[in-house]
């Protein structure tokens, strides 16, 4: 069977947040030659257009966006030899990853790799609704990049239900991109990550974050002080089946996850705690300490903007709702210390942090106070 088909692309006017640009048009002609055999559209522009989904062809179908000779179709429709088959597409432009002069502090580094202490607010890596000021667009121009990197986009990157995430081998596909992400911390998480600087150190280092060789520990405010204060919580991480942005503990199904902690300071209704991950799964601190009670003070997503212990204290209240306007609605957790075996060095570095501004100011606030009554 021959198709002859052509592809018109027109960028439309970007909206003002580069992180939410216009879709592009993007306009498939197809014209059926006698070889093709009758087949639904629906089927047809799935098979006939190089990443398309049978969903986004759906959205096309129901926005009056597929038309035979010129007139708009149901999926049912079938193809006969002589159509003229025309789809308009809305897709995503590319992302360009654009070295940008964000400032960020380097704890080490040397030409296999650097360990960086990421501040709250700082997205580790592009997505397709974080196009820009992240980590990596950081990395890029410290590296000496100016030249900004197209990464295109197909149906799945722009459907996935993993919150837009890009994977490592899109993000790194170009060999122009050197920076390498061994590991991640959320969005409004602080603290220390370490970045490789070429394929080899990439690899060697995942495979020690796989088998569970590193060192991480972190330390969080949370809510309440736990009837133990050693502990290891066990329990499955996945996506809540009622909120496909949240994460949770599955009963079946999810993947294992293994999170000790201890209570360093107590101050009766919030302590402070340190917690040691065994696994890396995504929100995996948070998901856990909310499962057992205590969430992470000042976490919007996990019920730590509430006051949830000592309200009915008028001292704490006021202190509580004070610390809650200096967390800003972010978890007060920080990846503290960090220790990997170096690669090319061959010896174990350990790598530890100072507590960020608000997370000391917060901690301070709680220390002066005796709540007692």
């Amino acid at each position: 069977m021959e198709k002859k088909w052509k592809q018109r692309t027109c960028r439309k006017t970007m909206q003002a947040n580069n992180n939410y640009p216009d879709k592009i048009e993007t306009i498939y002609k197809f014209t059926i030659t006698s070889g093709q055999k009758p087949e639904r559209v629906d089927v047809f522009l799935t098979r006939a257009i190089a990443g398309a989904t049978r969903n986004r062809v759906q959205k096309a179908i129901d926005a009056n966006c597929v038309r035979i000779n010129g007139n708009p179709v149901k999926a049912s429709r079938k193809i006969q030899p002589g159509d003229e088959v025309e789809c308009v597409i809305m897709k995503l432009p590319p992302i360009e990853l654009i070295p940008e002069p964000i400032k960020i502090e380097i704890v080490y580094e040397d030409e296999h790799l650097v360990v960086v202490n990421k501040q709250r607010g700082l997205v580790v890596h592009p997505s397709i609704g974080h196009r820009s000021g992240t980590l990596i667009n950081a990395l890029l121009y410290h590296f000496g990049m100016r030249d900004a990197i197209k990464l295109e986009l197909d149906d799945e990157d722009e459907e996935s239900e993993n919150d837009d995430e890009l994977t490592d081998e899109q993000i790194f596909a170009s060999d122009a991109v050197r920076p390498g992400l061994v590991h991640r911390i959320d969005k409004d998480t602080s603290g220390l990550l370490v970045v490789a600087k070429n394929a080899a150190i990439h690899a060697e280092l995942s495979r020690q974050f796989a088998e569970k060789t590193t060192e991480r520990e972190y330390q969080a405010i949370i809510w309440g002080n736990p009837k133990q204060e050693k502990g290891t919580i066990v329990g499955n991480i996945g996506r809540s089946p009622k909120n496909r942005k949240l994460f949770t503990i599955l009963p079946k199904g999810g993947k294992y996850a293994k999170t000790d902690y201890e209570v360093l300071e107590n101050f009766k209704y919030v302590s402070l705690a340190r917690f040691v991950l065994h696994t890396g799964r995504t929100h995996q601190i948070r998901v856990h300490s909310h499962h057992i009670g205590h969430p992470i003070f000042g976490d919007p997503t996990y019920g730590g903007t509430s006051i949830i212990f000592g309200g009915e204290n008028p001292k704490f209240r006021s202190r509580a709702e004070k610390c809650l306007q200096i967390a800003n609605e972010r978890q007060i957790l920080h990846a503290k210390t960090l220790g990997f075996y170096h690669p090319a060095l061959k010896q174990f570095m350990r790598f530890d942090s100072e507590l960020p501004e608000d997370f000391q100011q917060i901690l301070e606030l709680f220390r002066e106070v005796s709540f007692d009554y």
